[in-house]
């Protein structure tokens, strides 16, 4: 079946590869800036190089090809094993056909088949956080580099870009829905406080709210009231809750309206960054440092509420 696929994407290639001239200039930018670049992939030489070709080779500067990007290009790589530490055989190679020759390590300037990642960090005298590794897999890719050598991770997914014009589009109802979710907190408090009064009064214990027994449980039944219309109103916002993206399972990053998917709490813990691709590194330069912004707990989400309230008055 794969032999069957690779040959029908050789066979047609721009039907199945996206061409971004900047995904050259992101290779481009990041190598003259000092950077070591490697290619790391699962694919066999003759359908990494006709695939690379087309899609590098036209955005590249006269006399350039896409090898000239890479100081060590690895096929046939086999991932997530590529990741572990135990001794694989390597293979250089030898001819634009593919023909191998026994290897022994990765050097630089070098066209490679198997091997491990140990050799690759050996070859560019660096190791764990000193590399930024990217792919597409969250498991063959991110999740190995990050787990077994301390790697940083960079995730690309494409599905990220419709996922943020939907966060998008859904803005206005998630804005609705925390409105409605904010008077229903409230009217629920003071609701509870009633309900435990009455049953303070039904126990002879101490009475902590005013009015008679008329007036409390009048209070009770009209803030039951406003509780069940506002949970109404809240229920077809939840059911249609990122519909637009997917009508099946909603928003990609997201499980209820509360919750993270299980998909987003694997890309926190194991890539770094994520982006939809990779030319978006265009737009931040070589030398961006990114920072993950400061992460939120649940304990301290009402006082920096309360901070923004003070700030708006």
């Amino acid at each position: 079946v794969t032999g069957q696929l690779k040959e029908e994407v050789m066979g047609d290639i721009p039907r199945f590869v996206n061409m971004d001239s900047e995904m050259s200039q992101a290779l481009l930018e990041q190598r003259q800036a000092g950077k070591k670049l490697a290619l790391i992939t699962n694919s066999d030489w003759v359908y990494t190089s006709k695939l690379m070709k087309t899609v590098y080779n036209p955005f590249l500067p006269d006399g350039m090809v896409w090898t000239d990007l890479f100081e060590i290009i690895v096929v046939s790589a086999c991932k997530p094993e590529f990741f572990y530490p135990d001794r694989r055989p390597v293979y250089q190679i030898a001819t634009p056909d593919g023909m191998m020759r026994e290897g022994f390590r990765f050097e630089e300037n070098g066209i490679y088949a198997g091997g491990n990642a140990k050799l690759l960090e050996k070859a560019f005298g660096i190791t764990g956080e000193e590399i930024l590794y990217v792919g597409d897999h969250i498991y063959s890719d991110v999740n190995m580099a990050k787990r077994g050598l301390s790697w940083r991770t960079c995730l690309i997914m494409q599905e990220l870009e419709l996922e943020v014009e939907g966060l998008s589009k859904g803005a206005s109802a998630q804005r609705e829905v925390q409105r409605l979710l904010r008077l229903q907190q409230q009217h629920a408090a003071v609701l509870n406080q009633l309900l435990n009064e009455q049953s303070r009064r039904a126990n002879k214990g101490h009475s902590a709210v005013p009015g008679t027994d008329e007036q409390l449980a009048a209070n009770i039944k009209r803030l039951e009231v406003s509780v069940d219309t506002i949970n109404a109103k809240l229920k077809p916002y939840f059911f249609a809750d990122g519909n637009h993206v997917n009508r099946h399972w909603g928003y990609m990053s997201r499980a209820g309206f509360a919750d993270k998917s299980h998909l987003m709490r694997q890309i926190e813990k194991y890539a770094d960054i994520y982006t939809s691709r990779v030319s978006n590194f265009v737009a931040y330069t070589p030398f961006m440092h990114f920072k993950a912004p400061r992460q939120s707990l649940a304990h301290d989400m009402e006082i920096l509420n309360h901070v923004e309230i003070v700030a708006d008055k």
